[in-house]
């Protein structure tokens, strides 16, 4: 099979897991789950659904976290789908696109630690039928107090992945990097801002996650952001842009 399948990413990080169930003071996983839709009907019509998925568990020397998002949207476009030179409206879908991923951290004193990652993703309307990659590296905490946090990891990696146009499979060495900031503005609203960057031979992946979150209560909060996707190497005579991007206004929910 050409494809990595994310189960093989996720089973690499299996092994820090093992070892962390001897490590003591565990406080237990912890979750949100996310979910935005948007409809439109009428003179337009339109359907968008994104859901998100994560928990992590952390405690004094080590600290996982699972993620899962999906996106699926359809709508009304007009162009000559049958080449006869009259233009149709069809209802058509124009994003479908899921991603996994997996990081485990172990801390060897307070600001700084080692990480082993994974990141999975299938997109049907990328240049790209699925990109994976597997890193390990080194990260630092550059602020850590109550109301700010700013984390920072590199390391070098491994990705795959397969052309959409030519099926062509590229395998090469990547350097990854990730910038996580966060500050509590009020009690209950929280700003956010997360720079992921993967480079390799053949294509240089970059997606920036920015928002704002405001808890209602415990369970329940209100989360905007604008999350923008680039990928240096596309097929532009296919019509491919190198940026997407994507603002949602999702309910979230907190596992505890």
């Amino acid at each position: 099979m050409a494809s990595l399948p994310a189960s093989a990413l996720l089973a690499a990080l299996l092994p820090f897991a093992a070892l962390a169930q001897d490590t003591p003071q565990d406080d237990g996983w912890k979750g949100t789950g996310e979910l935005g839709l948007a409809m439109a009907r009428g003179n337009s019509r339109s359907e968008n659904l994104n859901a998100k998925i994560a928990f992590s568990r952390e405690d004094a020397q080590w600290k996982h976290a699972f993620s899962a998002a999906a996106l699926r949207a359809k709508g009304e476009v007009n162009g000559d789908f049958d080449g006869d030179g009259v233009a149709e409206r069809r209802y058509v879908l124009s994003a479908n696109r899921y991603d996994l991923g997996a990081t485990s951290a172990y801390r060897f004193d307070p600001r700084n630690h080692t990480y082993g990652s994974a990141r999975y993703e299938r997109d049907d309307f990328s240049s790209y039928d699925y990109q994976a990659t597997l890193t390990l590296g080194y990260g630092h905490r550059f602020v850590d107090n109550e109301r700010t946090k700013l984390v920072g990891e590199i390391g070098p990696g491994y990705r795959r992945a397969r052309e959409t146009e030519t099926g062509l499979v590229q395998s090469s060495l990547i350097g990854r990097g990730l910038l996580d900031f966060r500050h509590q503005l009020t009690a209950n609203t929280e700003l956010f801002d997360t720079l992921l960057v993967e480079s390799g031979r053949d294509n240089t992946f970059v997606q920036n996650d920015l928002g704002v979150s405001v808890a209602m209560n415990e369970r329940f909060a209100l989360k905007a952001g604008l999350q923008a996707r680039h990928n240096t190497d596309v097929d532009r005579t296919a019509g491919v842009e190198r940026t997407d991007t994507l603002t949602t206004v999702n309910l979230v929910y907190n596992f505890r």
